[in-house]
């Protein structure tokens, strides 16, 4: 972790600007607790990742983490992520299980501050060669990392998290959820619906699960079941069919996301989505349309298309 960092763990390392002094709280939570140490890097994105990769490889028992600023800012180090952390087991038998951060998010901040191209990474996934996970709680959050800690089998994971769930209300967990949970790649329905009374599914992954929880919660519908896909590869068939479960008399489903439509996991993962749902449902897209660039410029712009699509997907004629 680097001392002076962009965001949220910029205070890991307290300066004492009287004296020179440092402070680490991180390392006094407890006697004979473990190691914590904080490095400042280059700002070298490629030189960074790729020295994480070689340390991740070669110190298998240390949980190795690489946070973007800006899920954007990995741009800069594609060929490692090509080269390396996607195929480096393919390749020459290199197990790795360093841990990408890239905070994705659309949050009005424009082109080069809300993709993380979650597209690239699902079209490099095969073969079980890595992770793609959007955990949308603290708990979810907490499991992941301690999941990618304690496995046997070290392959990257990489994190699609937005920076707005940080202070988001509704993005909370309990301490039970932290101290007994576990990762789920799949959550279903948390309001009390009858699922004989749900017309329409809506799955998603990411932040837009809080827009349309919120939205549909201020329209008092009924008959609109949503349910989130934690982790899109591998895809969890099982845990997303046992979340789709009470509805099997569902023929209308609707994946949302906020990216557009030729970006983010529909165009890669639809073929997962259609294997999940009952036989001859249909499945529809709610999100942006095609766009070259991963966002737009102006904040009345960008909400307006966010609750475009949000009313796009909760709407059943």
């Amino acid at each position: 972790m680097r001392a002076v960092a962009p965001s949220f763990h910029r205070h890991a390392v307290v300066h004492n600007q009287s004296n020179g002094s440092t402070y680490t709280p991180l390392q006094h939570v407890h006697n004979g607790q473990g190691q914590f140490k904080v490095w400042d890097s280059v700002l070298s994105e490629e030189a960074v990742l790729a020295f994480e990769y070689g340390y991740a490889t070669a110190e298998p028992r240390t949980l190795t983490i690489w946070e973007a600023q800006f899920g954007d800012f990995a741009n800069g180090a594609q060929v490692v992520i090509d080269q390396f952390i996607s195929s480096g087991e393919q390749k020459w038998g290199r197990m790795c299980g360093l841990v990408m951060l890239l905070p994705h998010g659309y949050e009005g901040q424009g082109p080069e501050h809300s993709s993380a191209r979650l597209e690239r990474y699902l079209q490099l996934c095969a073969e079980q060669n890595m992770q793609v996970c959007v955990p949308s709680t603290p708990a979810q959050v907490y499991h992941m990392l301690r999941r990618q800690a304690l496995r046997g089998m070290r392959r990257p994971l990489v994190v699609m998290s937005p920076k707005s769930l940080l202070r988001h209300p509704l993005a909370v967990s309990s301490l039970d959820e932290l101290a007994n949970g576990t990762f789920l790649p799949a959550i279903g329905e948390i309001d009390e619906l009858d699922p004989q009374a749900v017309k329409r599914v809506v799955m998603c992954s990411g932040k837009v699960y809080y827009d349309l929880l919120e939205q549909r919660r201020k329209n008092d519908q009924k008959d609109v079941a949503i349910v989130r896909i934690e982790q899109l590869y591998p895809f969890p068939h099982q845990a997303v069919q046992e979340a789709l479960k009470p509805y099997a008399h569902v023929h209308d489903f609707v994946w949302c996301q906020e990216e557009p439509l030729n970006q983010g996991a529909w165009y890669c993962s639809q073929h997962h989505f259609r294997e999940v749902i009952p036989f001859g449902s249909a499945l529809r897209y709610a999100g942006r349309p095609a766009s070259a660039s991963p966002a737009v410029g102006y904040m009345s712009v960008h909400q307006k298309q966010q609750q475009d699509l949000v009313n796009d997907a909760l709407n059943v004629d």
